[in-house]
Parts: structure tokens; C-alpha cells; sequence
């Protein structure tokens, strides 16, 4: 990983990269299952509803200031039964992957989710049906457990996806009760 990497909170001025970064993914990848790349303004609404709910957003930028992948936590279910559950999302740079940027952001994500009050945090990953990516490398090396997977339940690129479930408990996870019920 490059030394100078940074995390910090994402700011409205970062929504145009995070749209190109996510467009990649959306258009040449599984990891969504959206089909067309939301826009600048789509982008910037999405990051200001999760940062107005307190939802941590996070960005790595390299040391130019550069935004080269970016990671956000969001309550897993709109009830409020799902307060204390969040489901985390990493998107990098198409050129920039395997440079442990996404250990970094999800190292980072886990704490700013469980300073947020999420108690549990649990990762959707999409995959071609039957492969192994990355992103389950690195969940499980952060302490993240399978829960289960659904079989070819997206179909994207011609190809079958599916959806391997993980979970990782943040903070004091259910040994203990919230300060205050939802």
C-alpha cells in the first residue's frame, strides 16, 4: 500500500470521482447490480442522505489528494428495528486495485461504523456464479463470517451472479443493550 494514502471523510466536492469510480463498477463489473451509472447529481444526493443520517462515507485519496477508492456504511433495512445494522459498500479505482486500498477503507469503515452506534455489519458481495473474488478475501481477513449465499440471483454481463452474505460484529455487537431503543 502506498504510504502516503489518507482517509477521511467524504465532502460533497468528492461526489463527481466516486461517480466515475462507481460507473466502472457499474458498467464493467458485478460487484452492483445497477445496469446504468448514476449521475453526478444521483451520487451526490445518495452521499448526502447517508451523511445526513450519520452514516459514515469514507474516500482514500494518494498523496496529490486524488480520490482512489471510496467506502460507506448504511443502515442494513429502512425500519427502525435495523438501526444498529449496517451494510458496508467499497468501490477502488479499476487501476488501483489489489494495492491494499480496500483493507485500508474497510479498516477505517469498521471503526467510523461502530463510532456511528452500528452495532453489526454485514457485506453483500456479488459474484459470478461459482468464482471466489476478492472481496470475500478481504472481508474474511476483517474478522467478517459467512452467513450464507443466494444462488444466481442477478444476471449481469451474461453471466449468473451471486450474493455471499458475511457479517462482523462491530463494538460491543449484542453483549449489551443500545442507550436507547429504536
Amino acid at each position: 500500500m502506498n504510504a502516503a494514502l489518507t482517509i477521511s471523510p467524504a465532502t460533497p466536492a468528492d461526489a463527481c470521482a466516486i461517480a466515475d469510480i462507481y460507473a466502472h463498477h457499474v458498467l464493467h463489473g458485478v460487484a452492483t447490480f445497477e445496469i446504468v451509472p448514476p449521475d453526478v447529481r444521483e451520487m451526490a444526493g445518495r452521499m448526502s442522505s447517508l451523511l445526513d443520517a450519520g452514516s459514515p462515507w469514507l474516500v482514500a485519496r494518494d498523496d496529490g489528494g486524488e480520490i482512489l477508492g471510496y467506502a460507506y456504511a448504511g443502515q442494513l433495512g429502512p425500519r427502525a428495528a435495523f438501526r444498529f445494522a449496517c451494510e458496508d459498500s467499497i468501490y477502488l479505482r479499476h487501476d488501483r486495485l489489489g494495492q491494499g486500498i480496500g483493507r485500508a477503507l474497510l479498516a477505517a469503515l469498521i471503526e467510523a461504523a461502530g463510532a456511528s452506534g452500528f452495532r453489526q455489519m454485514v457485506a453483500l458481495i456479488a459474484a459470478v456464479a461459482g468464482a471466489y473474488p476478492a472481496s470475500l478475501a478481504l472481508h474474511a481477513r476483517a474478522g467478517f463470517a459467512a452467513c450464507g449465499k443466494l444462488e444466481s440471483v442477478g444476471r449481469k454481463h451474461g453471466q449468473w451472479i451471486d450474493v455471499h452474505y458475511l457479517q462482523r460484529v462491530l463494538g460491543e455487537g449484542d453483549r449489551t443493550p443500545p442507550s436507547q431503543e429504536p
